[in-house]
């Protein structure tokens, strides 16, 4: 069930500290001229998130322009990596504006080859190609095109299959939704194809059997052999509930692929660039991808995605087959480089590591308290998600997750909309400048608002 948050204004509780900041009924009645004239012009699905106009934003902090000021733990859906409006990426993006030159397609840019560049210098062994594009949905479609491509040079027109995980989101474009895991996003396909197979994803949690020879067992079931697998595709974490593997899954995953000349894609869109701890999420695993599909935090602002890969995978396609109008726009390439060079030289990575640390021990204590409606709590450096689930189960409760979203950001504390099975989870994915302070005091607001719902529904 589909679940708006209300644009009716609700007086709040004055809200007044070093991070948080709400003097105003939210939403702010001033903004519903505009709110109401979104959802006249734009299609209801662009309605799902909570009703806070945006004036600016800097740092770990979203404003309006009324006096509000929202602690923010959305990142915008995990782009914000080097934080809102860094000075860095501002003064690359104002020098790039100055030059001139805000478009050029294919044609070559010295932006674009810089960036490239850096790219596979902080690339792992191996990852020596990149193509950039605008959206992750673009990388995967790309990667799953090289896949089914190198599949047919090396075994023929049968080795085509593509092999996901259920309940993994890659996008919502044709190909990136059929190799997603969530049969809803899909149905609107009609004829999929048959060539597409999802396995379950071993989080411990919602499957506990995380043998990896439980992939074996179930292709196995499906008559799909190793002949037939082009490429295998996973998400580094589950976006939907910040959920990763065991390694040593990974780790025999990536030996049969290796062992049968399959390909294996790490979907990064929301997990490189520091979000987990870690330059790029794979790490954790041990592993080395032979594609990696990049986005969202590559340039914590404007819109690039990339795929990096094997060069004799990347080099598949001949001059002009495999191009985009908007491949390496030199303003996205200003961005994207100021960007990677203040996460991944300015010490981003490891304060993620670290206030990670602080953000999951105050989870598990929020989980700990609060046993019969957290079933887990998911995900490594500062990015978790909080499991929401009735009566000690394992039954999603999306009700309780969107009313907890719903107080926190009343309260000056801002999450997206709760994503994942059910839509019970709740996403926390802070810019990487945060500090532990920040996210102490977000953890208690987090627990307060839990409290509160849980109150208002009667379980308590």
């Amino acid at each position: 069930m589909s679940r708006v948050f209300s644009i009716q204004p609700q007086d709040t509780e004055l809200v007044d500290t070093s991070y948080r900041r709400i003097v105003t009924p939210i939403p702010v009645p001033e903004t519903l001229g505009i709110l109401e004239t979104l959802h006249r012009c734009e299609p209801r699905s662009m309605q799902g998130q909570p009703p806070i106009l945006w004036d600016r934003a800097e740092g770990f902090q979203v404003y309006d322009a009324y006096g509000n000021r929202w602690m923010d733990w959305s990142s915008g859906v995990l782009v914000a990596n080097a934080g809102h409006s860094d000075p860095d990426i501002v003064e690359a993006l104002e020098e790039q504006i100055r030059r001139r030159l805000l478009h050029s397609y294919c044609f070559p840019h010295a932006g674009r080859a810089a960036l490239v560049e850096y790219l596979v210098e902080v690339a792992p062994p191996g990852l020596d190609k990149i193509f950039l594009l605008t959206t992750g949905a673009e990388t995967v479609e790309c990667a799953i095109k090289l896949a089914r491509t190198y599949g047919q040079r090396v075994g023929g027109r049968k080795k085509v299959g593509i092999v996901s995980f259920e309940r993994d989101f890659h996008g919502r474009t044709l190909g990136a939704q059929q190799a997603g895991g969530i049969p809803a996003l899909k149905e609107w396909i009609v004829n999929l194809d048959p060539d597409f197979h999802q396995v379950p994803f071993p989080d411990g949690f919602r499957m506990e059997d995380t043998r990896f020879q439980g992939f074996l067992e179930m292709l196995e079931s499906e008559r799909v052999g190793p002949e037939r697998v082009s490429g295998v595709i996973m998400e580094t974490y589950q976006g939907g509930g910040a959920s990763f593997a065991p390694p040593e899954y990974i780790q025999a995953l990536a030996d049969w692929c290796r062992q049968h000349d399959i390909l294996l894609i790490a979907d990064e869109v929301q997990a490189g660039f520091g979000r987990t701890g870690k330059r790029f999420g794979f790490e954790h695993y041990d592993v080395i991808p032979d594609i990696a599909c990049l986005g969202k935090g590559i340039s914590s602002s404007l819109p690039l995605s990339a795929v990096m890969g094997r060069g004799d995978v990347m080099d598949l396609y001949g001059p002009g087959e495999m191009t985009s109008t908007h491949t390496g726009n030199p303003l996205c390439c200003a961005a994207s480089l100021a960007s990677l060079k203040r996460i991944l030289e300015g010490g981003l990575v490891e304060n993620a590591a670290r206030v990670g640390e602080k953000l999951f021990l105050g989870l598990e204590g929020i989980a700990d308290r609060h046993r019969d409606v957290v079933g887990a709590v998911h995900g490594k450096g500062l990015v978790a998600g909080l499991h929401m689930v009735r009566a000690g189960g394992k039954e999603p409760d999306g009700e309780l997750a969107f009313r907890v979203v719903e107080r926190c950001y009343r309260k000056g504390l801002l999450m997206f909309a709760p994503v994942g099975f059910g839509g019970a989870t709740v996403k926390i994915s802070p810019p990487l400048v945060i500090t532990a302070e920040a996210v102490e005091e977000g953890i208690l607001v987090l627990e307060e608002a839990l409290v509160e719902s849980m109150q208002e529904l009667g379980y308590q």
